[in-house]
């Protein structure tokens, strides 16, 4: 019996070692990635909430302090990090594009992000969180792509061993809704989690926002999100710790572009464009702070490299933590139309300058756009205008035309309210980032250089048209709204605006 007993010990410690030998040792991948959300937590300096998740993870990994988004809105940015490139680069700058008869498709030589960790051996899934079982999270991408790239909504159903790329896209700053009652709900689940709301007391606006108490409101309401979403982050942490997998996954940390606001969302001011990115996990040093600008498509290529995985030469995705990376002198990002909203801007940031470059001057800053008008804080925003009760700064979003460009030092001025482009003695920074922005167009090959084609707008206006009438009805005003801001759309194209 004892020989039998021995001979089964050593095939069963035979068969343990030839398991652990072969299983694949390479890191997990998460990303965790919420909407609609700036860099709002205590590690970027906020004071008015704590945050002890997201900072204890930049603890125990690197944060970068200059980020940003290559696209101020969720399809276009996601549809460049899910692919390395830039929008503008594939096709898919123009938000929720795509969607009606008219399609858009990749070039060839392009692959999304997760089928080339599927290639390389790697579950790969997306959710939401919680997730529902079986539901995939959310994509928005703006071209023809294969479902099949995604093995699951979840990582779970990996195989024994099976390294995965898990992503993890939540709802953010989307979570305190469009008016009261949104921000009563997010609030009433702090107080759930936490034992209280953020007071209004605790709200400190940028500077070209007024205190008006529906704005102050709003703001304590997306504070209490990212309150939320610091608890999801902990959630996805412990998961990962209890599965026995923490140690061996790079957690990636960052958000879909900067809070939705008036100067936010669909604009190309910091407000809009910079966001948090934190990454920790094995071979990140721990503590670590870098300046040095970043583009958040940068996400797809150092995942490939920590997972080993070769990046391809079409992807202009950088590595930020390859040992012969060179940081990025300057940062790009685009505005093209958003849902029923034409618009074309384009800019350039470096560490001292932002340059923007408006090419329909003729058209108001807050262009009607029905997703944005119908929040409470841009009626707000309107009735205080009208009233006269804004300052010189609160009523630049309020012009009626714009200039052709913008400059801005940001050192000086990081509000960025103070336009500079026609200042002589900064000529010389006019001259240098005018240029930079024309290469970059040219180098990358922007498609935004043309307007959009009728064909397509209408494609895509006829699916986002008929999706409101489904939910709305016939005759609901924001189906009503969104006719007549086409139609302006319309008009003004046939006038040269």
């Amino acid at each position: 019996m004892k020989f039998f007993a021995a001979l089964f010990s050593f095939f069963l410690l035979s068969s343990l070692a030839a398991e652990e030998t072969s299983r694949d040792k390479r890191p997990n991948i998460v990303w965790i990635i919420p909407d609609d959300m700036s860099a709002h937590f205590g590690c970027y300096g906020e004071t008015a909430i704590e945050t002890p998740n997201v900072d204890r993870l930049a603890s125990q990994g690197v944060k970068f302090t200059n980020a940003y988004v290559t696209a101020p809105v969720c399809s276009t940015c996601r549809s460049a990090f899910i692919t390395g490139m830039y929008q503008t680069s594939i096709g898919a700058h123009h938000h929720r594009s795509g969607r009606g008869e008219k399609k858009i498709f990749l070039p060839e030589e392009v692959k999304l992000v997760p089928q080339l960790f599927q290639e390389a051996g790697y579950h790969t899934s997306i959710s939401g969180w919680p997730g529902r079982k079986g539901r995939l999270g959310k994509t928005d991408y703006n071209f023809e792509w294969d479902k099949s790239v995604y093995d699951g909504a979840d990582w779970s159903n990996r195989k024994p061993g099976q390294p995965f790329f898990a992503q993890i896209q939540t709802p953010g700053g989307k979570l305190r809704g469009k008016d009261t009652e949104g921000w009563e709900k997010v609030q009433k689940d702090a107080e759930a989690a936490f034992g209280n709301r953020t007071p209004d007391s605790a709200v400190s606006l940028p500077p070209y926002y007024p205190e008006h108490p529906d704005l102050v409101r709003d703001w304590a309401a997306y504070l209490d999100s990212v309150r939320l979403t610091d608890k999801m982050v902990g959630e996805v942490i412990a998961r990962l710790e209890e599965e026995g997998v923490l140690e061996n996954t790079l957690i990636l940390f960052m958000t879909d572009h900067g809070i939705s606001h008036g100067r936010g969302k669909q604009f190309l001011y910091d407000e809009g464009l910079h966001v948090p990115l934190v990454v920790a996990g094995p071979g990140i040093e721990a503590g670590e702070v870098r300046k040095d600008l970043v583009e958040h498509i940068d996400i797809a290529a150092l995942s490939l490299g920590a997972a080993g995985i070769d990046i391809p030469k079409w992807m202009q995705a950088r590595d930020i933590f390859a040992k012969d990376y060179l940081p990025r002198e300057a940062v790009f990002a685009a505005r093209d139309r958003c849902d029923e909203t034409v618009d074309h801007m384009r800019s350039v940031r470096t560490r001292q300058y932002k340059y923007i470059r408006n090419f329909l001057p003729d058209r108001p800053y807050l262009q009607p756009c029905a997703y944005k008008d119908a929040k409470a804080i841009l009626i707000a925003l309107r009735e205080w205008n009208e009233a006269g009760k804004l300052d010189k700064v609160q009523s630049l979003l309020f012009r009626e035309t714009r200039p052709s460009e913008e400059l801005y030092d940001v050192l000086a001025d990081p509000h960025e309210v103070n336009n500079l482009a026609a200042d002589p003695d900064h000529a010389g920074a006019m001259e240098e980032m005018r240029n930079r922005l024309d290469r970059w167009m040219e180098e990358t090959g922007d498609l935004g250089r043309s307007p959009e084609a009728t064909e397509m707008f209408e494609s895509d206006m006829k699916v986002y048209l008929d999706t409101i009438r489904r939910k709305s009805g016939e005759d609901s005003d924001h189906l009503l709204r969104i006719q007549s801001n086409i139609e302006q759309m319309r008009q003004w194209a046939e006038e040269g605006k």
